[in-house]
């Protein structure tokens, strides 16, 4: 397999398809906006695990927002930008573009759900939308009450409360979260925008308050008759694909994504 390496002016590394099936994916790793790496497990142990299994990544080096800069839209043109840099080199890079599919974990899948919403009307939208325990509300439902005590046994039950996911949109979008762009926080997409969504597979976490926004976007895109596939794997914290050496959940992850996009 051809070794990774950086492009597009080192906005994003690519990891070539060992034996290529023409499927491919614009990857984002997590950290609240504000942290993580494209060497960070999420990134590149994923980016390494599926291009062993025939999808081409390109996992992308988006701007981190600071104090002063970076806010909303960063990240997110960093995404179009990956995306259309992506398009534009598919065949050297042994991807079908038929079979381009765009996600992320966290943070990450945030940015993937926003790209997906602002490609609506182009003439060629992801093929699939891979949605790792993604954060999708600023302004998150409570949890059920199976979570909570889930939540609670686990010792950190705050680690997502319902203020600290607010805070962390709100150094996202450098202000209030009062009228966000749907980009910026998809869930709150229209039915209208929602009715066009691509495919898309869900995995989230099992003891995640972040889960609770995962939901309720999966149940809105099916309500409308979207293809959406929804995951919990089990056992799992939030975060399960930056441990793949704690027991088999990132593995599992790993499979169920390769074969969704063997699929394409």
């Amino acid at each position: 397999m051809t070794a990774p390496y950086m492009a597009a002016g080192n906005l994003v590394r690519v990891y070539p398809a060992a034996n290529p099936t023409g499927a491919g994916i614009v990857w984002a790793h997590g950290g609240a906006f504000v942290h993580g790496t494209i060497d960070s497990p999420e990134s590149d142990w994923v980016g390494r695990e599926l291009a062993a299994r025939g999808t081409a990544v390109v996992s992308v080096d988006y701007r981190l927002t600071t104090e002063t800069s970076h806010h909303y839209p960063a990240a997110s043109d960093d995404m179009l930008s990956a995306w259309a840099w992506t398009r534009e080199h598919a065949d050297e890079l042994g991807i079908d573009a038929r079979k381009l599919g765009i996600g992320g974990t966290s943070a990450g899948g945030n940015l993937a759900a926003g790209a997906a919403l602002r490609l609506q009307g182009h003439s060629a939208p992801p093929a699939l939308v891979v949605l790792a325990y993604p954060t999708l509300l600023a302004e998150q439902p409570a949890p059920s009450e199976e979570l909570r005590e889930k939540l609670l046994a686990s010792g950190d039950p705050n680690r997502f409360a319902s203020d600290r996911v607010r805070a962390m949109y709100e150094f996202y979008l450098g202000g209030s979260v009062e009228n966000a762009p749907v980009s910026a926080v998809p869930g709150l997409a229209s039915d209208e925008q929602l009715s066009q969504f691509p495919p898309t597979l869900m995995i989230n976490g099992d003891v995640d308050q972040l889960r609770v926004s995962g939901e309720h976007f999966a149940a809105r895109l099916a309500a409308l008759g979207r293809d959406i596939e929804v995951v919990i794997e089990p056992g799992t914290t939030h975060g399960h694909l930056n441990h793949p050496d704690e027991g088999t959940a990132a593995h599992d992850s790993i499979r169920r994504i390769a074969e969704r996009m063997a699929r394409l």
